[in-house]
């Protein structure tokens, strides 16, 4: 019975078409060009390196594309258990016409080259997010992206925030502000009006989001004027070498205007909250960061009180915070549940997460899932899992536990995958 009505309900929410609200998508190549640029995804190659691929393997200067594939495929193996695993013979069954229960040193060229001619078609692209149920995807765009070249309706610009908030003492970083915004940096406010020409130019260009990624430790507080000028007159002066409490007030400043400017060119921000960086620094590329259990988001609390009309989607990078994530989704009307980011996109914690969040928030308040993909063809097997699970707890908890109606429940999951990402970005400025 259960199965049965699971995969009614998977069935029907398949059939949804999709936008989706967080990638690191590349509008000018969206899709791969070969297995390498899936197969070189950081779940494959960090996987790979755990289980004792020696890192110069992976990260060879001048590695073949075909030969990066023999190396990883032979290390893949004890990968098989991995969800991580499961998506790529899901892609490949999908998208290459792959028909064998693993990827293995025996039939890895048939499906490269297979995967090769089908990555060729000059719709390819377009091929697979019609067969991945995408209408359109977000961006991570730096922040002097032109934002040219490439339809910013199927590809929705996101304005990412990070260097700007923690990397304004570098000057190459208030270079690139000063170019991007054609206002010269001497001032907090010199600095304040910079970012206000960035907000007018991604905003007519389309976007729809503010984003940032945030440490553990990052508290966010209002600075004063005079202490703004001050920490922006020091980074000035002496750059990278100013002090940490400087770096910390220019870091607070930046922040709390862009979140000013999200507040008047009403944009959601989103914050992905937990990240430590380089805490394995011997890793593979993006193979190095992780989580710290020791955040909280009692530290947003000035924040979310004096934004009350600034949307924030919170993603947080551990299962052990999504029950703090999920209370004050339930107290602040401004915090949304956005997706199952990182370390937490695994089943087990997305059932987890996902669950307590249906049963504990307005249901407008949830953003169900995103790929976080890098390359179009992760959508497929990403959302598919995350629909598998979603199907799962509707069926259980709600048609089966609660007694709704299959019509009723299908309703609750078409909004958290579509009907929420359209109420909460696409808000008439």
């Amino acid at each position: 019975m259960s199965q049965v009505l699971r995969q009614r309900l998977f069935d029907e929410l398949n059939r949804l078409v999709l936008i989706d609200p967080h990638t690191h998508i590349n509008p000018h190549a969206p899709a791969a060009s070969t297995l390498a640029d899936l197969l070189g995804y950081h779940y494959y190659t960090e996987l790979a390196h755990s289980a004792g691929m020696p890192k110069e393997r992976i990260e060879e200067a001048n590695l073949a594309p075909k030969e990066k594939v023999h190396r990883l495929v032979e290390r893949l193996g004890p990968l098989d258990n991995t969800i991580q695993y499961s998506w790529l013979v899901e892609m490949a069954r999908e998208l290459f016409g792959f028909t064998d229960e693993r990827v293995t040193p025996s039939n890895w060229e048939s499906l490269y080259e297979g995967a090769l001619t089908q990555m060729s078609r000059p719709d390819w692209a377009a091929h697979v997010l019609k067969k991945s149920h995408l209408e359109a995807v977000f961006l991570t765009n730096d922040f002097d992206d032109p934002l040219t070249g490439f339809d910013t309706k199927q590809f929705i610009p996101c304005l990412r925030t990070d260097d700007l908030v923690f990397h304004l003492a570098k000057p190459e970083v208030r270079a690139r502000l000063e170019k991007a915004s054609g206002q010269a940096i001497h001032s907090a406010a010199n600095v304040r009006a910079a970012i206000g020409k960035l907000f007018e130019h991604f905003v007519r260009s389309g976007a729809r989001a503010c984003a940032i990624s945030l440490p553990p430790d990052f508290a966010p507080t209002k600075v004063s004027d005079a202490a703004s000028q001050t920490a922006i007159a020091a980074i000035l002066s002496e750059g990278v070498a100013a002090s940490a409490e400087t770096r910390r007030d220019v870091a607070n400043f930046v922040f709390w205007t862009l979140t000013e400017y999200c507040a008047e060119f009403k944009l959601p921000f989103d914050l992905m909250i937990g990240v430590n960086r380089a805490v394995y620094a011997a890793g593979v590329y993006q193979g190095q960061d992780l989580y710290d259990s020791r955040v909280s988001l009692i530290q947003y609390r000035e924040l979310l009180n004096a934004f009350p009309q600034v949307v924030f989607p919170i993603s947080v990078l551990a299962s052990v915070t999504n029950q703090e994530l999920t209370s004050y989704s339930w107290i602040f009307p401004n915090v949304v549940t956005n997706g199952h980011w990182w370390y937490s996109n695994t089943p087990t914690y997305i059932e987890h997460d996902a669950a307590a969040r249906l049963e504990a928030v307005p249901r407008t308040k949830q953003i169900g899932y995103y790929s976080d993909m890098y390359k179009l063809e992760f959508a497929l097997p990403k959302f598919a899992m995350y629909k598998r699970i979603l199907a799962k707890i509707l069926a259980e908890r709600y048609c089966i536990d609660r007694q709704w109606s299959e019509t009723r429940a299908i309703e609750l999951g078409k909004q958290v995958l579509r009907g929420n990402v359209e109420k909460i970005f696409f808000a008439e400025h």
